[in-house]
């Protein structure tokens, strides 16, 4: 049978789970599963087209004749295996933080920057989430005018931070309603020394603090951004915020561009942008909203307006399900550029 062998790490998650879905709608050419989880899971079954098949261990020996292998199981088991895996020779495709800043590993956004899979060494980068959705929106528009300086505020659904947090949302709702004492573990971060309630707030705080007071997840989307848009001085500033919406990660993107663009013309450029779809109409109250994106695989952007207050601004926002355009399907459109 022609295809390939595929791996997927991290296959009881969130992503992972949606990975097998993903494959299986665009039709991925697998010839083999090899479904990996931690010790804990190893004694699980999946059933994938009506056919069952072992969690096994994610340990090296277990990648022994794997084409592609898709890892979603955290940044310490990526930094772990994933080398193991390329030894075996496999493409891994890493959904984790490990290795993107690598210069010697591709980050790559199909849409945005797909020559740049030519230089991988059998590890690929998967950007992201926000900066995903955001790169894809951001490239037409700098070939259009030219990026000068990006401005993000996220607002980031609860799937972002992990089942854990999505049942942590679905808990506290239940107890804010019925007025009972609202249990506090997961968010921002599991193990922070202070945790704080998501139903009905928002939490302007996603992973550690770093440098000058802004978290891991501000510094990822910045430098992400400019090692995909291939532009390293490019002024980039973020503020993300966990909101409490079970999936679907949302942007108020702004941008000042090096030559004038009108808000019709942007959105010309954008609907004919690979990955992108616009819904603005606000005469009939049309704009992109996580409920309605949730299961696609597009990048939708609307409210797209001119900001007045710099030269060459506009204003955008830009909605993604986070768990597929975010993570795995990205994954599998850079596993399909090297088909």
């Amino acid at each position: 049978m022609p295809g390939y062998n595929v791996a997927i790490v991290g296959v009881t998650g969130n992503v992972g789970q949606v990975l097998i879905d993903v494959l299986l709608e665009r039709k991925f050419p697998v010839k083999g599963w090899k479904l990996l989880a931690s010790a804990r899971s190893a004694d699980k079954k999946m059933d994938i087209e009506g056919r069952s098949y072992p969690v096994e261990e994610a340990r090296p020996e277990a990648f022994e004749g794997v084409d592609f292998a898709f890892f979603s199981a955290g940044g310490d088991i990526s930094k772990q295996l994933a080398p193991e895996a390329v030894k075996k020779g496999a493409v891994v495709v890493d959904n984790s933080s490990a290795f993107r800043m690598d210069p010697q590993v591709p980050l790559i956004v199909p849409e945005v920057n797909p020559e740049a899979v030519r230089g991988h060494n059998g590890l690929i980068a998967n950007p992201n989430c926000s900066t995903i959705q955001m790169v894809v929106v951001l490239k037409p528009l700098h070939d259009a005018a030219g990026l000068k300086r990006v401005v993000v505020a996220t607002y980031q659904s609860v799937s972002g931070a992990g089942k854990e947090a999505v049942d942590e949302l679905e808990a506290q709702s239940r107890a804010v309603l019925n007025n009972e004492e609202v249990s506090r573990e997961v968010i921002p971060y599991k193990g922070a020394p202070r945790h704080h309630q998501i139903a009905f707030n928002m939490v302007p705080h996603i992973d550690v603090f770093e440098e000058d007071d802004y978290t891991k997840e501000e510094m990822k989307m910045i430098r992400e951004t400019r090692k995909i848009m291939g532009l390293p001085d490019l002024p980039v500033t973020a503020t993300t915020v966990r909101v409490p919406v079970f999936n679907g990660h949302s942007e108020a993107v702004n941008v000042e561009l090096h030559s004038p663009l009108a808000a019709e013309k942007a959105r010309q450029i954008l609907a004919q942008a690979p990955g992108v779809e616009v819904i603005d109409d606000p005469g009939q109250l049309l704009y992109p909203m996580p409920v309605d994106t949730e299961g696609r695989d597009e990048v939708f952007v609307g409210r797209v307006r001119v900001d007045r207050s710099v030269s060459n601004g506009l204003n955008l926002w830009v909605v993604a399900d986070n768990i597929r355009k975010g993570a795995a399907t990205n994954s599998i459109q850079i596993a399909e550029l090297l088909l």
